[in-house]
């Protein structure tokens, strides 16, 4: 099968991939023949190694989908989840904004050429190092929820906006973010206070429901208390806000459409009167990256041990797998087969390091597999080579992405 660079797909998407200043190219395809270029790529490699292949393809549907059902919410991309330049350029080009949480991040931003007012420097407690270099460039909104964090701000960035983060109900939520980050309803008149004395601007709530909430209930309890701090700021006689951070944790699935349609009726319900003058953001990571990312990876050892057959491949949980460890619930996997035949056996896959603990994944059934055979991993995107490791010398930071914009059949 015979692939082509993108050159005859929507013009506008051509224009922004010729812009990239990542000089990968980019392969047009239908979504029914990724298979066949996942094996093209793997049967021409020099050497044998683990490699990404990003879908443009799908970051632009899932920006036609937060855009369907949240329309009035400008995403900020949290740069923490994937910082590929090709995902991060493209969704700058499709009008995202950036969550940064740290000099790093926001130079990667930067270099993108993205002006700093389209980022929010989301981090609630700051190395002082970090706030002068927001400071120095331009990046002049971020969170704080401490008195502690207002007297760094107004030493080393007087300039910057505040957003206070709330904590809020996230006890359903698959990760909880409230233990350690968000001030409690009862702290937030004695920060505004703060705040106002030290002289800095506070233009917004931020608000965080944790991980992949699993009710859209929630949001709307989160806004009501975002709406108690609005309410706030007029007692106090300080400068109208007009921020909204709606936060991050969503996920493309059947919820997203419930929760997109709770955050609209809740905005309506508790600011019915700003609907022209507040902006609303969040800061979605996984929604946009999970599923655009597919991992190939090859096996390089095999034994059997009674019933069960082992296998160890070349990347593990001190890698893009460290998910399986905290978050195996998106990951699917299957090999591409050399030979169909063959009942499904019990097996278990490993990873190349030396730990005890680096199982990708344990019982599952696959036919049997041999040496240099391919196991492909989907949903792959979100928190997976952020979080890697050099443990034992394997260097999982810079794998080889390549790059298709895939449209369905």
């Amino acid at each position: 099968m015979t692939f082509n660079l993108l050159t005859t797909t929507n013009g506008s998407i051509s224009d922004i991939i010729s812009r990239m200043k990542d000089r990968r190219q980019v392969v047009a395809l239908q979504t029914d023949s990724m298979n066949s270029f996942i094996k093209s790529i793997s049967d021409n490699q020099q050497e044998i190694e683990p490699f990404y292949v990003l879908d443009l393809g799908v970051a632009v549907r899932l920006m036609d989908k937060w855009r369907q059902h949240l329309p009035n919410v400008k995403p900020f991309y949290a740069v923490k989840c994937n910082s590929d330049p090709a995902l991060l350029f493209l969704l700058a080009a499709l009008g995202a904004n950036f969550d940064c949480a740290s000099r790093a991040e926001i130079e990667i931003v930067l270099r993108l050429g993205v002006n700093p007012d389209r980022i929010v420097y989301a981090h609630s407690c700051k190395m002082a190092s970090h706030i002068k270099y927001a400071a120095s460039v331009g990046v002049n909104l971020t969170t704080f929820d401490s008195k502690d964090e207002i007297d760094k701000i107004k030493k080393w960035h007087p300039k910057c906006e505040l957003l206070l983060r709330i904590k809020v109900n996230d006890e359903s939520s698959w990760r909880s973010m409230g233990n350690k980050y968000g001030a409690s309803l009862d702290e937030v008149v004695p920060l505004l206070q703060h705040a106002y004395q030290a002289g800095l601007k506070v233009s917004g709530v931020s608000f965080h429901i944790g991980t992949k909430a699993s009710e859209a209930k929630l949001y709307r309890g989160a806004i009501s208390a975002a709406r108690y701090v609005f309410d706030a700021t007029s007692e106090l006689k300080m400068p109208e806000m007009h921020i909204l951070n709606i936060g991050g944790g969503f996920k493309d699935n059947p919820l997203f459409d419930e929760i997109g349609r709770t955050v609209n009726d809740s905005v309506q319900e508790y600011f019915p009167n700003q609907s022209s003058s507040l902006k609303v953001i969040a800061e979605p990571g996984r929604f946009f990256a999970e599923t655009a990312f597919t991992m190939v990876t090859n096996v390089i050892g095999k034994r059997v041990r009674g019933r069960t057959i082992q296998y160890w491949i070349d990347d593990g949980t001190h890698g893009s797998f460290n998910l399986a460890t905290y978050d195996h619930s998106s990951m699917m996997f299957k090999p591409l087969l050399r030979n169909e035949d063959g009942e499904a056996q019990l097996s278990t896959i490993f990873g190349p390091t030396c730990d005890g603990l680096d199982i990708v994944v344990s019982e599952c059934k696959l036919p049997e597999l041999n040496v240099d055979d391919v196991i492909v991993f989907y949903n792959m995107g979100a928190y997976t080579t952020s979080g890697a490791s050099k443990f034992n010398g394997f260097n999982r930071f810079e794998m080889p992405t390549y790059l298709v914009y895939s449209t369905p059949n």
